[in-house]
């Protein structure tokens, strides 16, 4: 029985991943790409102005505590030690993100101990008793008003367009609080950034003789028919011609500068303050520090409702999105012989090392045609 042949729509890290796994195992693959290039919204390219190296859709870190995902993306790139160390500008001062000891200390002019700095937050937190339903509610009972005002709700009406009072609690849940001086941003255990761009890494990932990227490529309903199975990870209303309605996400624009030297001392700098009409703007040269360059690209990002042709980067979720979603996931249940996967294929925030463990999944789990699959998470 000759091996069946597979249609991958879309060449980011979920269809690289799938696109890879099933080639290896002896499946013909190709892969539609709709941009001109691969990598999705992870994709890096060198400044041809200032030689840097530019995360072109934000800021990208690897971080995972998965020794399986870690494995697997250093078979196709070297990964440099990174420590994503944000800064936030409040008020016209600087203060370290997340939340630590050090911000805290900072913001009140106090000099708490770790213990004292946790009793002090406790006393400002506001908590009806009842858990949190908003990212309001989840502030208040987290880090109490003050911490809120300054740091939280105007990043957050500029990110979302909307009230924290209306966004769920969730979204204030990956932040951490800290109250020791580590301004780490994550506390994966595995963290880096890929020497060479994530875009070589994934052109890596698609270089296999049993797979084709056709890039410049959209996809349109009933490409997959000529092959035995289609792994999708396009835009789940999109799918469906947007029958039922848009599932709205949240976009960005990028306004790029290029100055001399070290323009802000660091990879990412947020404005928390509301009448900043920029979110952050990112430095990136900090994200390759073993490189070195004279002159320095940089990226304000304005974040905004996506619209027809944007670029699509956050999922909304909220309760009237979700029930959008419910609906269309009924349709998606009914399609034959395809796979939905990825962000945009599930309509789901995801961070790359879960984007990377789900697409090993669903490979695997498509090989093994009902088998048994090995547990994929690391556990060790």
């Amino acid at each position: 029985m000759l091996p069946e042949p597979i249609l991958v729509v879309g060449a980011g890290l979920s269809g690289a991943v799938i696109a890879r796994e099933l080639a290896e195992a002896g499946h013909p693959v190709t892969v539609f790409e709709t941009r001109g290039h691969v990598a999705g919204n992870c994709h890096t390219a060198r400044d041809p102005e200032t030689g840097v190296m530019v995360h072109l859709h934000g800021p990208h870190i690897f971080h995972t505590d998965d020794a399986v995902v870690w494995d697997y993306v250093n078979r196709f790139a070297r990964f440099r030690p990174y420590r994503n160390q944000v800064k936030t500008m409040v008020r016209g001062q600087v203060y370290s993100m997340p939340i630590n000891l050090h911000t805290i200390n900072q913001f009140f002019g106090t000099a708490l101990r770790p213990d004292e700095a946790r009793q002090f937050v406790a006393e400002m937190t506001e908590s009806g008793g009842a858990p949190p339903a908003s990212f309001r509610d989840q502030a208040l009972a987290m880090v109490g008003p003050a911490l809120y005002e300054a740091f939280l709700e105007g990043y957050t009406r500029k990110q979302w367009g909307r009230s924290p009072a209306e966004l769920p609690a969730a979204v204030l849940k990956r932040l951490p609080l800290r109250f020791s001086y580590d301004d780490n941003y994550f506390a994966h255990r595995f963290q880096g950034m890929p020497e060479d761009g994530y875009t070589a890494m994934v052109e890596r990932m698609l270089d296999h003789p049993m797979i084709v990227v056709h890039l410049g490529q959209p996809y349109s309903r009933g490409d997959e028919d000529i092959f035995a199975h289609c792994f999708y990870s396009g835009p789940l209303d999109q799918f469906f011609d947007n029958g039922l309605g848009r599932l709205p996400y949240r976009t960005l624009d990028f306004e790029r500068f290029v100055a001399e030297g070290d323009w802000q001392g660091c990879a990412v700098m947020n404005y928390a303050d509301a009448d900043t009409p920029w979110t952050r703007i990112t430095e990136h040269k900090h994200f390759a520090p073993w490189e070195h360059h004279t002159l320095s690209t940089l990226t304000r990002e304005f974040s905004r409702a996506a619209g027809p042709g944007d670029t699509l980067y956050y999922p909304v979720r909220l309760v009237t999105e979700l029930t959008l979603l419910a609906a269309y996931q009924r349709l998606a249940a009914e399609v034959e012989r395809v796979t939905f996967v990825g962000r945009l294929g599930t309509y789901r925030y995801l961070d790359m090392d879960v984007t990377i463990h789900e697409a090993l999944i669903a490979a695997r789990a498509f090989l093994a045609r009902g088998r048994a699959l090995p547990h994929l998470r690391a556990t060790g």
